[in-house]
């Protein structure tokens, strides 16, 4: 009797292994700012401050050699979520890698390839904000620990964040606010079509057509009506904020020349 419960148990934990946030019951997530929350943000900040200090630390050779190394461990991790939703047979057009942080996926990875003022802006003003979104307010918290879309949702938002952090911190990466203008626009260049693809699909990619609960635009669905008028505002205060580190670091270069001359 008690190798049989047990032999359940682990089946049990085989298809929670394989579930998702469509798939999965009650009583298995976690809460908002709860503990198992609190860590995965303390393991942000460990693997963005760790990754600093070896870029800065590395020669030309070895950076390139980190950032190669980035685009394949995202890369790899979008494939191991799109093979995982084959195995548990969960997979649906939601599933496209057609969010916005999906897309920065295969922008680090072309960047890794080729960069680009562009693509330094975009990453800066828009990948970091949007991934350290995803992880402050996640939408898996109703997934186990062990289970292959918390382990994926987690590692590539926390890789998404810390690939341009890394870069700003060593200097490849140097923002403009003359480039706001022109990252929103490539911006927009994504998201009409994706609006396109939902409507097609019924899908909520780059959360066009609603905000679900816990998400920062949710606000603005409630209190104004419509949760797409959050997108500017969000994006003008979060323009602002971004700009707050390149100030802070253009003030220490000045003083560092100031002290040489």
């Amino acid at each position: 009797m008690l190798a049989g419960t047990t032999n359940l148990r682990r089946l049990d934990q085989v298809e929670l292994f394989w579930d998702t946030v469509d798939t999965i019951g009650e009583g298995f997530g976690f809460s908002l700012f709860g503990a198992r929350h609190l860590v995965t943000l303390a393991l942000y900040i460990g693997f963005a401050a760790l990754s600093c200090k070896l870029y800065k630390a590395a020669d030309e050779k070895k950076r390139a050699q980190l950032r190669g190394l980035f685009a394949v461990l995202l890369l790899a991790d979008e494939a191991f979520e799109q093979i995982g939703l084959q195995i548990g047979g969960n997979f649906n057009w939601d599933y496209l890698p057609l969010h916005l942080c999906s897309i920065n996926i295969f922008l680090i990875a072309l960047y890794a390839w080729k960069p680009s003022r562009l693509l330094d802006n975009f990453l800066y003003f828009i990948c970091i904000p949007a991934a350290t979104a995803a992880l402050l307010f996640p939408t898996w918290t109703s997934l186990p620990a062990a289970n292959f879309m918390f382990w994926h949702s987690t590692s590539v938002h926390i890789l998404l964040a810390a690939y341009p952090i890394m870069l700003f911190s060593g200097g490849d990466i140097r923002p403009s606010v003359r480039y706001m203008g022109k990252c929103f626009l490539l911006l927009l260049a994504m998201a009409v079509p994706i609006y396109c693809v939902n409507l097609l699909l019924d899908t909520n990619f780059m959360f066009l057509m609603y905000a679900p609960d816990g998400n920062p635009l949710a606000w603005f669905r409630d209190h104004v009506g419509y949760h797409w008028i959050g997108f500017p505002v969000l994006l003008v205060a979060v323009f602002a904020l971004m700009d707050v580190p390149i100030m802070l670091k253009k003030r220490k270069e000045d003083k560092l020349l100031s002290a040489v001359k």
